[in-house]
């Protein structure tokens, strides 16, 4: 897989490489797009756009993503694609099927394994961090299925600093592998928690990033301009509650005279300057049609100034 119009960039100090923009399973496939054809035209676009990182969890749409977009990734060459998926969350009532013990881990990756249909897993995440399980029993079992090759990297989601430096201790002391990729909410909006503190310690121990929800959910689109009555807000609640202020609504209106300089959208400008930050790997798009694919792609041909980056940063500073 090799397109010059896609820029692929190292996992952090790993060999492996990712497109710098990539595309996830959140909400959307088996979720809100659930029909096979249009799912798959969508990953078409994405791979022929030179897109090579999907990104799923077990917990999108409780496994139909996994299905859907499994069934959809076996048009292409397994060698060609880098597949994640993640553990975590509950997915059933029972007792042990949540969290990141061995039992748990072990049992939900062979489960992500067979709903999608690959032999191996290029990065499996903790999705979050779990207060119940000893992070040497996570460390131990993500090294245990680096060594039996059902998973080639491991990485965090939405992890702080000093979760990621438990995680780090434990595998300089047991020479165990070492998470090599984070996978934080960031974006214009979303910046404090990931700038003062998880972007420092990835920096510091080297480990890739890749971001999700790079328009805040709709908001950077000026989707929310005029209030909330469809599209992702109107279905989550923690999500609406965080992201649409009034502060953040005339920020948006005000990012619009930027966008319109260059020419271009405003969730383009948003996802060219994410892409443009330093350290990061990949942004995890999402789409529910081709036409949506297409536009974030454009994102491609923006160019980043430093007059343009530091007008954004003031614009949204926190």
């Amino acid at each position: 897989m090799f397109n010059p119009n896609m820029p692929y960039r190292n996992l952090g100090r790993s060999g492996l490489k990712l497109s710098s923009f990539s595309l996830g399973g959140w909400t959307t496939f088996g979720g809100t797009v659930k029909d096979f054809t249009s799912v798959r035209s969508i990953l078409h676009l994405a791979y022929e756009s030179g897109i090579n990182f999907f990104d799923i969890a077990d917990i999108y749409a409780k496994g139909e993503s996994e299905r859907i977009m499994g069934a959809a990734l076996k048009d292409f060459p397994r060698h060609e694609l880098v597949i994640s998926s993640k553990v975590f969350w509950p997915m059933s009532d029972d007792v042990n099927d949540k969290g990141l013990s061995r039992k748990h881990v072990l049992e939900s990756v062979n489960k992500s394994l067979q709903r999608i249909g690959t032999e191996y897993l290029d990065i499996y995440f903790c999705h979050r961090y779990d207060p119940e399980t000893p992070v040497e029993e996570t460390v131990r079992i993500m090294d245990d299925l680096i060594h039996h090759g059902k998973i080639l990297y491991w990485g965090t989601s939405e992890w702080t600093a000093a979760q990621i430096q438990e995680a780090m201790d434990v595998c300089e002391r047991w020479g165990y592998y070492k998470p090599q990729v984070e996978q934080p909410q960031y974006s214009l909006i979303a910046r404090e928690k990931f700038e003062t503190d998880v972007r420092p310690k990835a920096f510091q121990h080297g480990m890739g990033l890749v971001t999700w929800s790079p328009l805040a959910s709709g908001m950077l689109t000026g989707k929310y301009d005029n209030g909330v009555s469809e599209g992702r807000l109107s279905r989550v609640d923690w999500l609406k509650e965080t992201l649409y202020t009034e502060k953040n609504v005339q920020r948006v209106r005000e990012m619009k005279k930027i966008a319109d300089g260059l020419g271009c959208t405003r969730g383009q400008l948003a996802l060219a300057w994410l892409a443009a930050q330093p350290q990061l790997t990949s942004v995890i798009l999402g789409a529910t049609n081709i036409e949506q694919l297409k536009e974030n792609l454009g994102a491609l041909k923006i160019n980043i100034t430093s007059e343009i980056d530091q007008n954004l940063n003031e614009l949204f500073s926190f």
